[in-house]
């Protein structure tokens, strides 16, 4: 949940921490204040809290796009590259993918992407996952 609300805005505008030493995850927002917890005064600046990465640092933006493209629409790469040139791009891309019937596969693709990337990241970080 930590890292969709990470990535579900710019970088940098929604942040979360998890406290390495509880495992709690502490939420921020540059446009809301209203979330309930207290947040520690050294969430930034101590060590003991990781920084949830965006999908961005975890390459799962625009290049996971073009790597799924190139597999599967090769002959729409260009068209797609095209859509992130301006703002919107991902609406666009879906659309394409329902035009051509493959959009539940990059739904698969994508979470199977997200759940490695977020694993890497985690054993990298000597975050343990608990499976429930």
């Amino acid at each position: 949940m930590a890292f969709d609300f990470v990535s579900c805005a710019a970088p940098m505008e929604h942040n979360a921490y998890v406290s390495l030493d509880t495992g709690n995850v502490y939420w921020t927002s540059d446009f809301n204040d209203a979330f309930d917890e207290e947040i520690p005064d050294d969430l930034e600046t101590s060590d003991r809290y990781l920084a949830i990465p965006h999908k961005n640092e975890l390459d799962l933006g625009r290049s996971l796009v073009l790597h799924f493209v190139a597999n599967e629409l090769p002959a729409c790469y260009d068209q797609v590259e095209g859509f992130f040139q301006r703002q919107g791009a991902y609406a666009r891309f879906k659309d394409l993918l329902a035009r051509k019937g493959v959009l539940e596969r990059w739904y698969a693709f994508e979470a199977d992407a997200v759940e490695g990337a977020l694993r890497r990241w985690c054993a990298e970080n000597g975050i343990e996952i608990l499976e429930t």
